[in-house]
């Protein structure tokens, strides 16, 4: 899809006034527990105002529409989308669709999901700061919803907490949300009415403000929305009760091996925003191969003075981070959350530790009354994703991909940064050559003889301190 659709148009589009389609009776109990809300008499809306007063010191200054390759860099969302926009009257226009649909996390795998224009964790707002913006809320669910601009410096009534700053938008009713954006960065959106329930559901994305004034140039700026999801074998909806034991790990609604590469050049300088609006969990996302510096977070721009290395990143729940590399190391590079079963896909619980079992002959017995019996287990997990069991319907345990050199024994929040110094194109370039001499391979009989190395001995250990002092 493109990047935006900056048409210009004098005349406003949809509807000016609105009614809501009244009802009477009484609600069962304990249904507003699930979402569901009286339905209200019709009521009226004025026409759109000019911007009012917000009161306060916060007074953002509009600008004219920031416009693609003039005054920013489009993000480049993977396994992704962005929101579609037009300009009326100097207002950027954009609308969003609150649906259930059926989503795929990865081959093999799909749910019915809740999300904005049939997308979960998206689709990516992309504006700019000084941009006066108007956001249509369109909600097709039977449940009440409205949005919550989360990091946002907006008017109060904007804000999106029903009940607190606005009605809940009921099904068929369309809603406006319209701000001047006062500030630039990485920031969220999400439902903020039957929150555990709609969130768990995939009603969340991210918001892209740049700068009017870039400080610097970046090459690949990056989206990507961080989500857990309990999704119990064989079933087809998330479970949004579900409060510890979340079994399947998205990047942009993906589990790896669904997820796409993020592709770059070597010596670039590439901005990858995450956001993490899972339930319970925070996400240490770590890089492979290289090193970058936290630039902002969720509150704003971080000083180049405070800029620390990292290799790793927390992104806390309701967070945003921003990283800036310059890769300068070709290859495959892992990124991934290094919460080691945010990793795995659809893994389980209930069942015993089966490390060191040794089981004899038991196989064979068992077979006896149970044809095709085996026991699984006894030294770990990595094989099970390529041993091609047949699986329960609509179902992912434990499946990662084939990759150019064996299994890559991995699932979940788990994606593939590839690096190359040369490029035709963004499109996947495929598995990486490694140039001969810097691949791992099997030693030889005479590089351990050369080296004094042997296998059938046990490494002598150096003790840690001699007479207190280091070795």
């Amino acid at each position: 899809m493109s990047d935006s659709d900056p048409t210009s148009k004098k005349e406003a589009e949809g509807p000016t006034r609105r009614s809501v389609i009244a009802s009477s009776g009484a609600v069962a109990a304990g249904a507003a527990a699930l979402g569901v809300l009286r339905a209200r008499p019709a009521r009226a809306m004025p026409l759109p105002p000019v911007v009012p007063a917000t009161g306060g010191v916060f007074a953002p200054k509009k600008m004219p529409p920031g416009m693609p390759g003039r005054d920013y860099q489009p993000v480049v969302v993977p396994n992704g989308t962005k929101c579609p926009w037009k300009i009326v009257d100097g207002v950027k226009v954009f609308h969003l669709v609150v649906e259930e649909f059926e989503h795929e996390f990865a081959p093999g795998l799909k749910a019915f999901c809740w999300g904005y224009n049939r997308q979960v964790n998206g689709p990516v707002l992309e504006m700019v700061e000084g941009d006066h913006v108007r956001i249509y809320v369109t909600n097709r669910l039977e449940a009440p919803t409205t949005v919550h601009w989360h990091g946002f410096l907006i008017p109060n009534g904007m804000d999106g907490v029903g009940g607190l700053n606005q009605k809940a938008i009921l099904k068929g009713e369309t809603y406006r949300y319209e701000f001047v954006m006062g500030q630039h960065g990485t920031l969220m959106f999400h439902a903020h009415h039957d929150e555990m329930t709609q969130m768990a559901m995939g009603l969340t994305g991210m918001v892209v403000v740049h700068p009017r004034k870039p400080e610097r140039k970046i090459d690949r700026d990056f989206a990507l929305v961080l989500h857990e999801w309990r999704l119990d074998v064989g079933s087809k909806r998330p479970n949004p009760n579900e409060m510890i034991e979340f079994n399947l790990l998205t990047i942009n609604g993906k589990a790896f091996p669904g997820t796409e590469p993020l592709v770059m050049k070597t010596g670039q300088r590439v901005r990858i925003r995450l956001a993490n609006l899972s339930a319970m969990d925070h996400h240490p996302i770590h890089i492979h191969g290289l090193a970058f510096h936290v630039t902002e977070t969720d509150g704003g721009q971080i000083p180049k003075t405070a800029w620390v290395p990292e290799t790793t990143v927390l992104v806390a729940v309701g967070q945003t981070r921003t990283i800036e590399l310059e890769p300068g190391i070709p290859g495959d590079w892992a990124m991934h959350c290094h919460m080691t079963h945010h990793v795995m896909n659809q893994m389980g619980h209930g069942f015993p530790n089966m490390i060191g079992v040794k089981k004899g002959e038991l196989d064979a017995d068992v077979r006896k009354i149970l044809p095709g019996y085996m026991t699984m287990g006894e030294t770990g997990m990595g094989d099970m994703g390529e041993m091609g069991m047949p699986v329960p319907h609509n179902s992912l345990p434990m499946v990662g991909q084939r990759g150019k050199h064996d299994y890559i024994t991995m699932g979940g929040m788990f994606t593939i940064l590839k690096v190359r110094d040369k490029l035709d194109s963004y499109e996947d370039p495929g598995w990486y050559e490694n140039p001969k001499g810097t691949l791992s391979i099997a030693a030889t009989d005479q590089e351990l003889k050369r080296d004094g190395i042997d296998p059938a001995s046990d490494p002598k250990p150096v003790p840690g301190a001699v007479r207190g002092v280091g070795v």
